[in-house]
């Protein structure tokens, strides 16, 4: 069965709120599309990436704004994302609801697939596409890369460390105090921080609460086609990057014809998965100036540099020394 990607229509009717802004009504940039702002009322409602497309192309026209991204991101609600919103609200730490927007990312949408990534002293949450986003990317991306950080000043009461990197270039205008902590023309979407931030406190840290949104959560999460694949996949890979996919199957109690097939109906397959993972923790590895070139190698299982030195510039399209040095 071919997958269906969508996005919530909650994040749509944020985008119309925003437009206001500019003195745009909804109805202007809905006008002639196969969409109603009493189905984005509901909060049920989920949009087709090729409808969202329009919108997004609409509302840019419309307001002469080419970075709407960013101002979304401001603007970002936690009830913009239901359940899991609430659920992260009023999680015990940032790692509590960092791990809870990784593993339920999907029942807000497929298009987007969220991993926690730890290496030593530094962290990244890194935002996939599985699917092309095309003229949604930009606008998407800014969006959960400075909302995500907006909201993690609003629930830990800090401004935190770090800063956030996107796989495309910089938008024509963009506001001056976002850039400063913004890098484009990366390998990957995502937010960088100090792990020792995971460890902070949430304000709204509620044991009750979480564990109520965590069962409203877990039956979305059952009723999507995809469940907690992936993210169960990547989890054993993050235990022992030596799993095997037969090993991983066993643990789900499917054959691995029926894991492959499951995967492929997702656009990926384990190998894409573990080399994904790798590739995660090499940008982190590499930008850590205490180890060797040699070391970070070694760390990810490769007995010769050379054979790293290749698989980075296929992730990057640089050496790991060029890629140090453009960091710097």
């Amino acid at each position: 069965m071919k997958q269906v990607y969508e996005l919530p229509g909650a994040y749509l009717r944020d985008l119309l709120d925003l437009v206001r802004t500019w003195k745009v009504s909804p109805e202007a940039v809905l006008a002639g599309l196969p969409l109603s702002l009493e189905q984005l009322a509901d909060p049920t409602t989920r949009v087709p990436l090729r409808v969202c497309e329009a919108v997004v192309a609409r509302a840019t026209q419309l307001t002469g704004e080419p970075a709407l991204g960013v101002h979304l991101g401001l603007r970002m609600r936690v009830s913009s994302h239901g359940f899991l919103g609430f659920a992260a609200m009023t999680a015990n730490t940032v790692r509590d609801a960092l791990e809870l927007a990784v593993r339920f990312s999907s029942i807000r949408t497929s298009a987007i697939e969220l991993a926690l990534v730890v290496e030593a002293e530094t962290a990244s949450l890194v935002i996939s596409e599985r699917v092309d986003l095309g003229a949604l990317r930009e606008l998407v991306v800014l969006a959960l890369l400075v909302g995500i950080w907006q909201l993690g000043t609003e629930l830990t009461g800090h401004a935190p460390e770090g800063y956030a990197e996107c796989a495309f270039p910089a938008p024509a205008r963009i506001l001056a105090p976002t850039v400063e902590r913004m890098r484009f023309d990366r390998p990957a979407h995502r937010l960088v921080f100090p792990s020792k931030l995971l460890a902070m406190k949430l304000r709204n840290a509620d044991t009750v609460a979480t564990r109520l949104a965590i069962e409203q959560c877990e039956r979305e999460l059952a009723s999507t086609s995809d469940g907690e694949l992936g993210t169960r996949i990547r989890a054993a890979l993050e235990r022992d990057a030596a799993t095997t996919l037969l090993e991983v199957a066993k643990t789900m109690h499917l054959s691995t014809r029926t894991l492959k097939r499951r995967l492929a109906e997702q656009g990926t397959t384990f190998s894409k998965i573990r080399d994904d993972l790798r590739r995660q923790r090499a940008l982190l590895l590499v930008d850590n100036r205490a180890l060797s070139i040699g070391e970070v190698a070694a760390k990810l299982g490769y007995t010769e540099l050379p054979n790293f030195t290749r698989a980075f510039r296929k992730w990057t399209g640089s050496t790991p020394i060029a890629y140090r040095l453009r960091s710097r």
